[in-house]
C-alpha cells in the first residue's frame, strides 16, 4: 500500500461517524508500522469521546513505537472535554505524522504539527486535502465563518414543480429517496421550514425513515400561527419557533408550556425574520449545518440572501405542468442567467427511479465569472 491508500481508509474511518461528532469534525487515523503493516485503526466517534488518533493508539498499542500516523486533520492541540492529540502521539513513540490538512480551529492552527516537531517528530500535511476539506465541509465553514452550514433540500418534479397547481405534494419521490432524505435530517444539526409548509404539510421533522439523530427543528413563524397540535411540536425532538417579539408576548406562552419547544424572538426587517442574525445565534449554540427544507418563499429567501453552501435536488420523473404550480426557489431570483449560481463539484446519484443532483454552491463574484464561461 502507498501514503494516499492509508490516507484514503483514514477518510473511510472518519466517515463511519457522519452526523454524530458535531460540533467536533470528522476524523480517521491509521497506524503504519515501519514495515508497511497497519497495526491501528479509528476515528472519532462522538463528541466529548476519545479523539481518533486515541482510539488508533488503543488498538495499535506498543506497536506504535516507531510507527506513522496518518490521520485527515492535525492533530489537536488544547485540552478540552478530552487531552491534546499531538501529546498522545508524541507519548506512545510515533515517529512521523501525516496529516490531509491544518485544523483551522483557531485553537489548534497549526499548533499541533509545532508541539510535534519541537520532539523531532516528522510531520507532512497535504496528502488527500481536498477530499478531506469536503468531508468536513460543515465544520471548517462553521469555523470560518461562525455560522451553520447550509443546505438546501428539495424534491420537484421533471418540468420543476415542487407541488401540483392545487398545492398537493404527496408524494413526488419515492420511498427511497425519502429514505434518503431522512439520512440527511441525520446529517444536519438542524432543519427548517417555514410556518407554511407547517400549515399545508404537517411534517414531523425527524428521521423516521432512517435510523440517527434526529435534528433540531426550526420553524420560521413570525406570527406564530403553528397550531399547537402540529407534529413539530410533538416532543419527540427539540423546536425552535423564530418569531416576532410581538406575537411571542401575545401567544409566547401557550407554545412555551409545551415539551421541547423554545422561542425564538427576532425583530423583523423589511417585514422578514433576519437571517444572518438567525444564522449568527445558531452558530454560537454551536449549530454547525442547517437543511433547508422550504416552503418555496423560504428557500428563496436563503438563496437570495447568499446564504447556500450546497444544494440536494431530488428529481423524479413525473411531469406535473401548472403555470400556477410553485417551483422550489420563490423570492427575487437571479434576474439575469449571468447572476444564476453554479454549482460545483457536482454529484449525481440514481434512488430507485428518482435522481438525486447534490453539489456545492459558488457566490459572489466567483459565480457570476464561472456562470459567464459556462
Amino acid at each position: 500500500m502507498q501514503d494516499r491508500d492509508y490516507m484514503e481508509l483514514a477518510l473511510r474511518e472518519a466517515a463511519k461517524a457522519a452526523g454524530y461528532t458535531s460540533p467536533n469534525p470528522l476524523v480517521g487515523c491509521v497506524i503504519v508500522s515501519p514495515k508497511g503493516e497497519i497495526v491501528g485503526t479509528g476515528y472519532h466517534h462522538k463528541a466529548g469521546e476519545a479523539h481518533a488518533e486515541v482510539n488508533a493508539l488503543a488498538v495499535a498499542g506498543a506497536a506504535a513505537k516507531g510507527a506513522t500516523a496518518y490521520v485527515t486533520l492535525e492533530p489537536c492541540s488544547h485540552y478540552g472535554r478530552t487531552g491534546p492529540c499531538c501529546r498522545a502521539l508524541a507519548a506512545a513513540g510515533i515517529k512521523k505524522v501525516v496529516a490531509a490538512m491544518v485544523d483551522p480551529n483557531p485553537k489548534v492552527a497549526g499548533q499541533g504539527f509545532a508541539y510535534l516537531r519541537e520532539r523531532g517528530i516528522e510531520t507532512e500535511v497535504g496528502l488527500c486535502a481536498e477530499e478531506a476539506a469536503k468531508q468536513n465541509e460543515i465544520f471548517l465553514t462553521w469555523i470560518e465563518k461562525g455560522r451553520p452550514f447550509i443546505s438546501l433540500k428539495y424534491a420537484m418534479t421533471l418540468d420543476g414543480k415542487l407541488a401540483a397547481a392545487g398545492g398537493d405534494s404527496k408524494w413526488i419521490t419515492g420511498a427511497e429517496a425519502r429514505s434518503f432524505a431522512h439520512k440527511l435530517r441525520h446529517l444536519h444539526d438542524a432543519v427548517l421550514v417555514g410556518a407554511g409548509t407547517v400549515l399545508a404539510d404537517d411534517p414531523q421533522l425527524t428521521c423516521r425513515l432512517f435510523e440517527g439523530k434526529d435534528p433540531l427543528r426550526i420553524v420560521l413563524d413570525s406570527r406564530l400561527r403553528t397550531p399547537l397540535h402540529a407534529k413539530v411540536l410533538n416532543g419527540e425532538a427539540p423546536t425552535l419557533l423564530v418569531c416576532s417579539p410581538a406575537a411571542a408576548a401575545a401567544k409566547g406562552s401557550a407554545y412555551l408550556r409545551l415539551p421541547q419547544v423554545e422561542l425564538l424572538p427576532l425583530e423583523e426587517r423589511d417585514g422578514r425574520l433576519p437571517l444572518p442574525k438567525l444564522l449568527e445565534i445558531l452558530g454560537q449554540r454551536c449549530c454547525t449545518s442547517l437543511l433547508v427544507e422550504g416552503g418555496s418563499e423560504v428557500l428563496g429567501s436563503f438563496f437570495d440572501a447568499g446564504l447556500v453552501d450546497r444544494c440536494w435536488a431530488f428529481i423524479a420523473p413525473k411531469l406535473c405542468g401548472g403555470s400556477e404550480a410553485l417551483s422550489p426557489l420563490g423570492g427575487r431570483g437571479a434576474r439575469l442567467m449571468k447572476e444564476a449560481r453554479l454549482l460545483y463539484d457536482a454529484e449525481t446519484k440514481k434512488l430507485g427511479p428518482d435522481l438525486l443532483v447534490t453539489g456545492r454552491i459558488i457566490q459572489g463574484k466567483a459565480g457570476e465569472e464561472a456562470c459567464s464561461q459556462g
